[in-house]
């Protein structure tokens, strides 16, 4: 059984936040990495199941960030 209070808790990803922060747009984020524009506005809106720990890691190189700076849980 889960409790109610586990339920109403989410993953937020801040992904646009830190992309403000270090003044870069999704377009280069998405070729430093080496993943599409789309999956990009993906990752920022939250709209994705799962991200992979090697893209995750490779997003956090280029942005100079932990993944605690781009993903919470709330």
């Amino acid at each position: 059984m889960v409790s109610e209070s586990m339920t109403e808790k989410q993953i937020i990803v801040t992904l646009d936040v830190m992309l403000a922060k270090r003044k870069m747009r999704s377009k280069e984020l998405s070729q430093r990495i080496g993943i599409s524009v789309q999956n990009v506005s993906l990752l920022k809106s939250g709209k994705v199941k799962g991200i992979r720990f090697q893209t995750l890691a490779k997003i956090c190189e280029v942005l100079d960030c932990q993944p605690g700076d781009i993903i919470t849980f709330e």
